[in-house]
């Protein structure tokens, strides 16, 4: 389908049915934001709060976007005028809002001198980041800049051109504390303890390229820890589509996300801010535990649903969580494995939040492919399912359920599904991982333990855990020889007896 016109400032007016538009005036309100890496979720999620509380709360907050690898993002948008359209599905319908916080794009490869000056500039109180777990450059045993990476490697050496995030904002950081202007930034990333992984790997950096400047950061820089919760699948264009036929306009950069959204922020800043909580989000003056919660309930049970998931051929989450078998499974996985492991926030009791996840993973109109989810699965298991596994061990308490979407990772990773086809793994470590399921064989405890040496998934301390070994041993053996829905219905049969 092809609609009349591009959605920009000149067709705005002639956007239909029930959309809600922007309020402020998009003209005149200045810049007081930089956002590194515009995706799909910053869109859903960040961009919406933003917007929101400058429409109830006012304030200079409008958005420099910027992209640090593609400039996708920028060709979608200028055409625009920067206006992007967020539906809201679920089986009841959509909601559909205009959204208007960003005042211009940038693309770091382009131009990273441009972008250092955004985040320079003294009018810029926020910077906020959605750049994944693997845009850090960190070590995952470690949580420390990872110096032998690539692009942390160039930046030290090439300071004015960097290419990581890291050294972006080092680079930025630098000029303004010779201008002395404070700046708050904010990881909204799953990571646990983002903030507090993002200032370290920036002193780190620092303390290796501008040592002057690393011992004067806690002076002109906040980095609160922040926790975000919205399901946002990939746009498809049948998404963009489907928009153009609710508001008449075609729109290249819409973005599909579910009804639910939660933020949670550190009450850290350096200076002025947005009022976010205008748009509802909890300023706490600790997050640690809404991002445990998250980041093992939701995150977790949402790789578990990944692997087994695509395994057992289901394309998207809604599939997977249609299956009886993996439903019950994923909910006794919550409830009895990963709750037990995290100390509830008074204002997020488990068990509503559970049943809530229940209901958003089965979301019919979220086409959440089980393929993206799976992406970059080297950077996400040791926050989402290894360390709920050392808790349970620390504890001795079930591990089945864990160990079981561990195992799927492996075979995951090994690049073949069970009945043999290809899987396009994507994964920084997506060649070594390989290599280590090429040399292990076919052999349940040989591939376990190769599997568990790998330091930056597993750390040094997991393979000592016989009882873990054992396990994993066990559920490999039974995935490769039965396949996933077998292993899933045995692990359910088990709690049973």
């Amino acid at each position: 389908m092809t609609a009349a016109a591009r959605l920009n400032d000149r067709t705005l007016k002639e956007v239909g049915g029930p959309v809600s538009l922007p309020q402020f005036d998009r003209r005149n309100t200045g810049i007081g934001q930089v956002h590194l890496g515009v995706g799909a979720f910053f869109k859903a999620h960040l961009a919406q709060y933003t917007q929101a509380a400058i429409d109830r709360a006012g304030g200079d907050w409008g958005v420099i976007g910027a992209s640090l690898r593609s400039p996708q993002a920028r060709d979608e948008l200028a055409p625009q005028d920067n206006l992007f359209s967020v539906a809201e599905k679920d089986g009841a319908g959509s909601k559909l809002t205009v959204n208007g916080v960003f005042k211009s794009m940038l693309v770091a490869p382009e131009n990273p001198e441009a972008l250092i000056a955004a985040i320079a500039d003294p009018d810029v109180k926020i910077v906020t980041a959605t750049i994944t777990e693997k845009g850090y450059c960190l070590d995952p045993a470690t949580s420390t800049l990872d110096f032998d990476h690539p692009d942390i490697k160039h930046d030290i050496e090439n300071r004015k051109s960097p290419k990581s995030a890291i050294g972006i904002l080092s680079a930025a950081i630098a000029r303004r504390i010779d201008a002395r202007a404070p700046v708050t930034m904010i990881s909204c990333d799953n990571l646990s303890n983002n903030g507090v992984r993002l200032k370290n790997a920036i002193r780190d950096f620092l303390l290796e390229a501008d040592r002057e400047n690393a011992t004067v950061i806690d002076e002109f820089v906040r980095f609160p820890s922040t926790m975000v919760d919205r399901i946002t699948p990939a746009t498809t264009d049948d998404d963009r589509d489907d928009v153009a036929r609710h508001i008449g306009l075609r729109d290249e950069a819409a973005v599909v996300t579910e009804p639910f959204t939660q933020w949670v922020i550190e009450d850290d800043f350096a200076g002025d801010r947005p009022k976010w909580e205008e748009a509802g989000a909890l300023l706490v003056s600790d997050v640690a535990p809404f991002e445990l919660a998250k980041l093992r309930l939701l995150n977790g049970a949402h790789s578990t649903l990944a692997y087994l998931g695509y395994l057992a051929g289901c394309e998207f989450v809604s599939d997977a969580m249609a299956n009886r078998d993996l439903a019950r499974f994923i909910r006794d996985m919550q409830r009895v494995e990963i709750a037990p492991t995290v100390t509830a926030p008074r204002e997020m009791p488990l068990a509503p939040y559970i049943d809530a996840l229940e209901m958003r993973f089965r979301n019919p109109a979220l086409k959440h492919r089980t393929w993206q989810i799976a992406m970059d699965g080297s950077q996400k298991l040791p926050q989402r399912l290894v360390d709920t596994v050392r808790a349970q061990l620390e504890r001795n308490g079930p591990i089945n359920r864990l160990t079981l979407a561990v195992a799927a990772w492996t075979q995951y990773v090994s690049g073949v599904d069970e009945n043999g086809r290809a899987i396009d793994v994507r994964d920084p470590l997506s060649a070594q991982l390989k290599a280590v399921s090429d040399e292990a064989g076919v052999d349940p405890d040989t591939r376990a333990r190769a599997f568990l040496r790998q330091h930056a998934v597993f750390g040094d301390d997991i393979i000592k855990s016989e009882r873990f070994c054992g396990a994993l041993a066990s559920a490999i053996g039974h995935l490769r020889n039965h396949g996933a829905a077998s292993a899933v219905k045995r692990a359910n049969e088990e709690e049973a007896q």
